[in-house]
């Protein structure tokens, strides 16, 4: 027969593990588990804390350190937007930024204007409407002591085609 230690070192096993029993889970806490899967079911964008609120609210005084541990068991967690929700999909177009390597060295050398909001195909043709905005930007000049500065301003412009 092998010792203990020596069965541990052969599956590189602590010998306080190898001694360790899980616990069963108590009855409240089967109970809690329970409303838990059932509240999830119903409103599966529920997380800790608001799945707290909710079991307070039907009587049972836990706090939100035991429903994320029950939560974490049970192997469920809230439904939310997660990350990069907003990234391009593989056939985007990506523009290049006509702008790399060009030093801006003069007021009104570089300027950006923003389209939003383009409406076409009205019936009485091709109906082309569109705003744009373009932002306050300040420009430093080398030589010069200060910035200069332009104004914030709304135009729209309308052209109707035949």
């Amino acid at each position: 027969m092998i010792p203990v230690s020596r069965q541990c070192e052969l599956f590189e096993l602590s010998r306080s593990s190898f001694y360790y029993h899980p616990q069963e889970e108590e009855s409240l806490n089967l109970d809690l588990m329970r409303m838990i899967d059932e509240q999830f079911t119903k409103r599966p964008f529920y997380g800790a804390r608001k799945m707290t609120v909710h079991l307070r609210a039907s009587g049972h005084p836990v706090n939100r350190k035991r429903v994320r541990r029950l939560m974490r068991v049970m192997g469920i967690m809230a439904i939310y937007p997660k990350p990069r929700l907003s990234a391009g999909g593989p056939n985007h177009k990506i523009y290049p930024y006509l702008l790399k390597g060009v030093t801006i060295s003069r007021p009104d050398q570089a300027w950006c204007a923003d389209v939003i909001n383009p409406i076409f195909d009205s019936p009485m043709g091709s109906y082309i409407s569109w705003s744009s905005w373009t932002g306050t930007a300040a420009i430093s000049c080398p030589g010069s002591s200060r910035s200069h500065w332009r104004r914030s301003f709304v135009w729209t412009r309308s052209i109707v085609l035949f």
